[in-house]
């Protein structure tokens, strides 16, 4: 049965600004929340965003870009 909008649990993911070798940008990167914490942080964040690129580069044929640095959306 669907979810009312609204009701998805936030607590569900991380959201990331990731900002690539070219100069480009990407906000609110989704990544569980289930890989990020204990001693490596937010680092794992690196390895499940660029896994979802080079699934993205995969379907649109366009060579997936290099993460130049990402932080958390929201914080400065």
């Amino acid at each position: 049965m669907a979810r009312k909008p609204g009701t998805r649990n936030s607590s569900e993911f991380a959201l990331f600004d990731v900002v690539y070798e070219d100069g480009s940008q990407r906000s609110n990167r989704k990544v569980p929340l289930a890989l990020l914490g204990g001693l490596d942080g937010d680092e794992p964040a690196r390895a499940a965003i660029s896994e979802q690129d080079n699934a993205i580069a995969e379907k649109s044929g366009i060579a997936p870009l290099q993460i130049k640095s990402l932080r958390r959306s929201g914080a400065k």
